[in-house]
């Protein structure tokens, strides 16, 4: 259990970081996520939107009072990548570059899964 906890931690910090330096790019309106958005023929103002919903994301995924947002948080990382993904092939982009948003996805996933795995643990106690 100990151990179980650690690696959750571990995880969920890692991926809370990944999404709060992403957030800060898109609220800073970085030059290449502009560039991403001008190529796959989003507004520019999205990028400000998605940004501060990853930041706020983070901070609900290192939170545990409120497991509903937690839960909320995840799924719109979720969307988020699906919908990286489901852009880069609309626009024919390569392989490339339809990677990343599935490797973001998996990556997400390890945290969830620990703490799904952890919050079960806990209510079987």
């Amino acid at each position: 259990m100990k151990k179980l906890k650690i690696w959750y931690w571990i995880a969920t910090i890692i991926f809370a970081l990944m999404m709060i330096m992403d957030g800060f790019g898109g609220i800073t309106q970085q030059e290449a996520g502009k560039e991403v958005l001008k190529h796959l023929g989003y507004p520019m103002y999205l990028l400000i939107i998605v940004g501060i919903a990853k930041l706020l994301g983070a901070i609900s995924i290192l939170q545990h009072k409120y497991t509903a947002i937690k839960e909320w948080a995840y799924a719109g990382f979720a969307i988020n990548f699906i919908g990286a993904f489901a852009s880069r092939a609309f626009v024919g982009d390569g392989i490339s570059l339809l990677i990343p948003p599935v490797i973001a996805l998996v990556i997400m996933f390890i945290p969830y899964t620990l703490w799904k795995k952890l919050d079960g643990n806990v209510k079987n106690s």
